[in-house]
């Protein structure tokens, strides 16, 4: 029975652990919702809250089904599962906190939501870390519902990292555009073209180079094998007019 509680203990533990992380991101999501101004950005975070919102439920039902809770309690038994949530609340009052700071970080618009977006990219990752570690868990005890639980959230959270990475790029592009001149994007873009011709000129240059000295080479060879042949042509006659010779005199 010991053996069965410590694993129980450690599963609840886990889990308590990612349902922390998805309550606060609750809290995070809806302030960065409220300032992304890029439909398809804000969309995708709105959709991510309902996920988030989800993933939460399923893991506190799935703690229940193994005996703990997810939230505060009193007793002895659930010692721990009382830290998690005193754990979780706090987080919850980081997050909430932050988000005014996070309306004012940043040089303007596009630079704000990029933060945004580096820092949900970084959450995501946390929880990817936090479901590989269930899923390996479980598979270790051999409870197959845990399992499929932290297989299935892990796939939503992998789908939103994905997206975050390419609307990173997306913000980064439109900073470039809100506060870079244009001019010394142009100067930029010069330089590297530049750059890139000098290359090419210079690896041409080296090929003709190469070239040259292969032909110089094949000429030499050549000439070398002419000489060979003469002297051998001429060393072949002349042994032959010997014995010619030497044939009439006898």
């Amino acid at each position: 029975m010991a053996e069965l509680q410590a694993r129980e203990a450690k599963l609840i533990q886990y889990l308590n652990e990612a349902y922390g992380k998805e309550k606060e991101l609750e809290t995070s999501l809806q302030a960065h919702i409220a300032m992304a101004s890029r439909d398809a950005y804000k969309k995708r975070l709105r959709s991510h809250l309902k996920e988030t919102k989800d993933h939460a439920r399923q893991v506190q039902k799935q703690i229940k089904a193994l005996g703990g809770k997810a939230d505060a309690g009193s007793g002895p038994e659930i010692v721990q599962d009382a830290a998690a949530a005193v754990q979780t609340g706090a987080k919850k009052a980081v997050a909430a906190a932050q988000g005014p700071l996070h309306a004012v970080r940043g040089t303007g618009e596009a630079e704000r939501q990029l933060k945004n977006a580096k820092t949900e990219f970084s959450e995501e990752h946390e929880e990817i870390a936090n479901y590989n570690a269930i899923e390996t868990l479980a598979e270790a005890l051999g409870d197959k519902d845990t399992v499929k639980l932290a297989r299935s959230i892990r796939r939503d959270e992998v789908r939103m990292a994905s997206f975050l990475e390419k609307q990173i790029v997306a913000l980064t592009k439109e900073v470039v555009r809100e506060e870079i001149p244009s001019a010394q994007r142009a100067s930029s873009s010069s330089r590297r073209k530049s750059s890139s011709r000098r290359s090419s000129a210079s690896s041409r240059s080296r090929s003709s180079s190469s070239g040259t000295k292969a032909a110089s080479s094949s000429r030499s060879g050549s000439t070398r094998k002419s000489g060979s042949s003469r002297k051998s042509g001429s060393s072949r006659k002349s042994g032959s007019a010997r014995k010619s010779g030497s044939s009439r005199r006898s």
